[in-house]
């Protein structure tokens, strides 16, 4: 469907910015907005009360998630549930502020809860010291947003599954020494771009396989016309995102974007099957990197990358990274995951679409949409929600059962 001439854009009344304030700032007390005024300033105080409203829930305390906790604490969002089952080793003291020596041998999610909740008292933080994998799919409902670190692929593909079933915004982010990803899968998401009018219409029409223009209305503001364009965004699961989905197809058709594609795509997707063929274990003995080597060209081939582009020193520089925590990979990833969180939750501009990748040699952080044929979104579903793909065991997770599968369903996107 297209805006043309004869039918009219919305308009939204002219309303000054005091008057704004008090009328969208509801539940928001003089003492938040006093609080909160540098970012109010940057997205509105309508934003910062969906923020407000927030229940966040984020998945395994080390270095990665110290940084997201941090930042979505501080932006002042209700509350956050930190679940891990993992007790504090000397070894987390690097690159987790939160912890301290005193720590070592008790639980991490609550060794790290008391300075949380000093950053910011009017964030209730929940600790949860049970392993996430018992966890029923139901669980995941109470929460607005589900975040999971630095956790194996079959552990990610079963939240993501339960996160899907409970209509939930979901990402997955870890890192490994100068190397880490994000990924995000927010189903269907909608969100708003404010921006002045051109003299072109903006049509409601896809922009891309995965985005397109919903919705455009007006408004005047400082003798200028406003127009406020609604986007929708469309999603895939990791499972999917993570080995089987393609570059997208504008790739594919340029040899020098292709040659352009970090080769840590290649080595990410290596290390993800090699963690499922051996039980989560990470790669060790000879035979363990010459199987390691095996897996990254073959992924590299199924990508349609370039031989020359994975090397054999990024392989070795990966495999030397496995396992570790730097601080400042981790502020940059952290930071990067949390602001995306911030703007979903506000639904205020871009989310990163669907997968993030760092590489710290290089220091670039390219996004590429990694997504199946067929449909998306919604229309993207689990066959089933629990115990006909072995997701559930006696009404929880286990990894310990088949992958579930997703069933495409194929059509106009």
């Amino acid at each position: 469907m297209d805006v043309t001439m004869d039918q009219p854009v919305p308009t939204i009344p002219i309303v000054d910015a005091a008057s704004r304030s008090i009328t969208s700032s509801g539940g928001i007390s003089a003492d938040e907005i006093a609080l909160y005024d540098r970012q109010i300033r940057l997205w509105g105080v309508q934003a910062q009360e969906k923020i407000r409203n927030a229940n966040i829930l984020l998945i395994t305390m080390k270095g990665l998630a110290n940084e997201i906790a941090k930042n979505l604490v501080l932006a002042g969002i209700h509350s956050i549930t930190i679940v891990d089952h993992e007790f504090v080793t000397e070894g987390d003291l690097g690159a987790q502020f939160f912890l301290s020596d005193a720590d070592v041998g008790t639980n991490r999610a609550e060794a790290a809860a008391p300075q949380m909740r000093k950053l910011n008292p009017r964030v209730k933080v929940i600790v949860d010291a049970e392993d996430i994998r018992v966890k029923g799919p139901s669980y995941f409902q109470a929460f607005d947003i589900v975040i999971a670190t630095d956790l194996d692929p079959n552990t990610l593909n079963l939240i993501n599954t339960a996160t899907r079933v409970n209509h939930k915004p979901f990402y997955a982010a870890g890192v490994h020494g100068i190397y880490g990803f994000i990924f995000s899968d927010l189903i269907q998401h909608e969100y708003v771009v404010e921006r002045e009018k051109s003299n072109r219409p903006t049509l409601l029409q896809a922009e891309t396989r995965t985005r397109s223009v919903v919705d455009v209305k007006i408004k005047q503001e400082n003798n200028k016309t406003i127009e406020l364009v609604t986007k929708c965004e469309l999603y895939s699961t990791w499972f999917l995102a993570s080995d089987a989905a393609n570059l997208p197809a504008d790739y594919l058709k340029s040899r020098r974007r292709l040659k352009a594609v970090t080769p840590i795509l290649s080595c990410l997707r290596a290390l993800w099957e090699f963690l499922q063929l051996q039980q989560g274990r990470m790669p060790s003995t000879k035979e363990d990197l010459q199987l390691f080597t095996k897996l990254a060209t073959q992924k590299h081939k199924a990508l349609g990358l370039p031989d020359e582009t994975l090397r054999s020193e990024t392989l070795r520089k990966f495999l030397q990274n496995l396992g570790s925590e730097i601080a400042p990979v981790t502020a940059i990833l952290g930071g990067q995951l949390a602001q995306d969180v911030i703007n979903v939750l506000g639904c205020r501009q871009q989310p990163i679409q669907n997968m993030v990748l760092f590489d710290g040699d290089l220091m670039e952080a390219p996004m590429y949409a990694l997504h199946p044929e067929g449909g998306l979104g919604e229309a993207l579903l689990p066959i089933s929600g629990g115990a006909e793909n072995g997701l559930m065991n006696n009404g929880r997770m286990s990894v310990d059962n088949p992958l579930p599968t997703y069933q495409p369903i194929l059509g106009p996107v």
